[in-house]
């Protein structure tokens, strides 16, 4: 027996593929926001120590922290940079 799909057959599962998709996402983005408080990006970190690109980079070299390239973003180890941070307040 044959089954034709119609053009509302499609709308409707168009329509459950956005909701099923859409779910998800925002399953992922709660997941992202919390591992993202590990890891700030290079901008965040320059702000927070009031340093520049040059000097994250030294940081970065000298492996006086921990990173991630990510997309041509780096990303850095928050840990690291507040016992950084830490360290460069008390010495």
């Amino acid at each position: 027996m044959e089954e034709i799909i119609t053009k509302e057959d499609l709308r409707q599962f168009g329509l459950l593929l956005l909701d099923s998709m859409r779910s998800i996402i925002k399953e992922s983005h709660g997941k992202a926001e919390t591992a993202e408080g590990e890891w700030l990006k290079s901008k965040a970190v320059r702000k927070l120590l009031d340093i520049s690109a040059g000097t994250i980079q030294n940081l970065r070299m000298t492996q006086k922290v921990r990173f991630k390239k990510v997309l041509g973003s780096y990303y850095y180890n928050r840990e690291d940079i507040l016992k950084l941070f830490k360290d460069e307040t008390n010495g």
